[in-house]
């Protein structure tokens, strides 16, 4: 299922995006949070009527370094023996159509587009390998925008990632997805109708596959439903920059696009 959290004349709801290719989707309200029993309110609505918000909330974003050996490469540095993991601050979560904002602070403002993995409602703590795949919701794209001077310059990552605007998440949640071997791809542009492939990368490839993640991840914070693992970025980073159009997408789950402005 494909479920998404949406702006209507009404309000907020989650729903489950219903039908096939990019035109002609609705979305059918649900009456609770996804990870509960899916009850249907019996009112849809032509998704090109509705605006797409990031799909979940989140306590907190965990970012994966260096997890494909090409990118870790491409950055001069070697693959890590043991997940390297950082903190993404939940506000730095927007959703698909949503602007990333460039600060004056940074020359260096790069994409990363990844497969991200959403908590399920049972959450994670201290779990073994078995214990992570049940924590599973579901997956959706991600965008862990990077202001690359600062990472460089500062002792820590906090700054570099932790800007408002600094984590596009979507279009929606897929649920019972095998991603073991999926295309990761990112595509960057002024001309939103002609964007140029700036990625592409295959699962398969991850230093360290999700359950590791999600095993490693739970022995040092409690993960809560709704929380989102960043699983790593492949080669071909680049610079974005006001103007750009930025799609990230992940093949079974669909495009997030996010336009690119100036904060100042």
């Amino acid at each position: 299922m494909r479920f998404a959290r949406f702006v209507h004349a009404g309000g907020v709801s989650f729903g489950v995006v219903e039908g096939d290719g990019s035109s002609g989707l609705t979305v059918a309200e649900i009456d609770s949070l996804p990870f509960n029993e899916v009850r249907f309110t019996g009112q849809r609505w032509a998704l090109a009527d509705v605006r797409l918000l990031a799909p979940i909330f989140s306590s907190k974003v965990i970012g994966i370094g260096r997890n494909y050996a090409d990118h870790a490469k491409e950055m001069g540095n070697e693959v890590p023996k043991e997940p390297l993991i950082f903190i993404k601050p939940s506000t730095s979560v927007i959703g698909p159509g949503d602007a990333i904002r460039i600060p004056s602070v940074t020359s260096q403002v790069e994409e990363e587009a990844e497969l991200a993995v959403v908590i399920g409602a049972a959450g994670a703590r201290r779990v073994d390998r078995a214990g992570a795949e049940k924590a599973i919701f579901g997956y959706t794209c991600g965008n862990d925008v990077t202001a690359r001077d600062l990472q460089r310059s500062d002792p820590q990552w906090t700054r570099a990632k932790g800007f408002d605007s600094f984590c596009p998440i979507g279009p929606w949640i897929v649920t019972g997805l095998d991603v073991s071997d999926v295309e990761v791809r990112c595509e960057v542009g002024q001309d939103p109708q002609n964007l140029e492939v700036r990625q592409i990368g295959r699962t398969k490839d991850m230093v360290f596959d999700i359950p590791t993640l999600i095993s490693y991840v739970s022995h040092v914070m409690t993960l809560l439903p709704g929380d989102i693992i960043l699983t790593g970025t492949p080669a071909g980073v680049s610079k974005i920059v006001p103007g750009d159009t930025v799609s990230v997408s992940v093949q079974g789950i669909g495009e997030l696009r996010n336009p690119v402005v100036s904060l100042d």
